[in-house]
């Protein structure tokens, strides 16, 4: 019998012990060029909204889109990685955080017209993604705009896929600086597949594709 989670058991335990090393992520040489075009693409696509970040994380992409944002309502299951996000140099009245299952998002309120999700859908099992697509739109306005962040992979820049499970699923092995190994759940979607999850809720979609990132964003019906 497949497994009902959309997420893996491991999940919240490993970005809880990797909340103040994560952003270190960010730091590969090779990818610069990439997040700094991200860095100014990401506030211009949300200028004027109220967004929904969902799994904020330590609120790296927060503060870019608090600069142009309306407002950002940010959520993660993690109070861990809350608490250096709300430490964050954000003028207090332009964020507001809360504890959510980032897939169910049960006490999110339907009060935005925008959300962005970063690097976080690679993280959603394949039989979870069209419940976390469906519960998002519920969540936002008819007409809302929708930016999705993540990852491509790319062989010696990426952590290398340790396995691959039944359903289709891609996993890492992931360590902390304190020596202990996670096995971390982290799909890598085609376009297509991409394009297929978002068909039921949107009324346009488009992919832009970098060499180590992809940015999908679409509006909804």
């Amino acid at each position: 019998m497949a497994d009902p989670r959309s997420t893996t058991p491991q999940l919240e335990k490993y970005y809880a012990k990797r909340a103040s090393e994560y952003e270190q992520v960010y730091e590969k040489a090779e990818r610069q060029d990439e997040l700094e075009w991200l860095r100014g693409r990401i506030p211009v696509l949300f200028r004027g909204r109220t967004v929904l970040e969902v799994a904020c994380g330590t609120g790296y992409w927060k503060q870019f889109i608090a600069k142009t944002a309306k407002k950002v309502y940010a959520c993660d299951i993690n109070e861990a990685v809350l608490e250096i996000a709300r430490d964050k140099p954000i003028a207090k009245d332009r964020v507001e955080f809360f504890r959510a299952d980032a897939v169910s998002l049960d006490g999110v309120d339907a009060r935005c017209d925008a959300a962005f999700a970063g690097f976080w859908w690679s993280h959603v099992k394949k039989s979870g993604i069209e419940r976390f697509v469906a519960n998002l739109a519920t969540r936002l306005a008819p007409g809302s705009l929708v930016g999705i962040l993540d990852n491509t992979y790319v062989e010696g820049s990426s952590t290398a896929i340790s396995r691959r499970d039944a359903e289709g699923n891609t996993y890492q092995k992931r360590k902390v600086l304190s020596g202990e190994e996670y096995e971390v759940l982290k799909n890598f979607p085609t376009a297509d597949e991409l394009r297929e999850a978002v068909a039921p809720v949107a009324r346009e979609a488009h992919l832009e594709s970098l060499h180590y990132y992809w940015l999908l964003v679409f509006t909804l019906k």
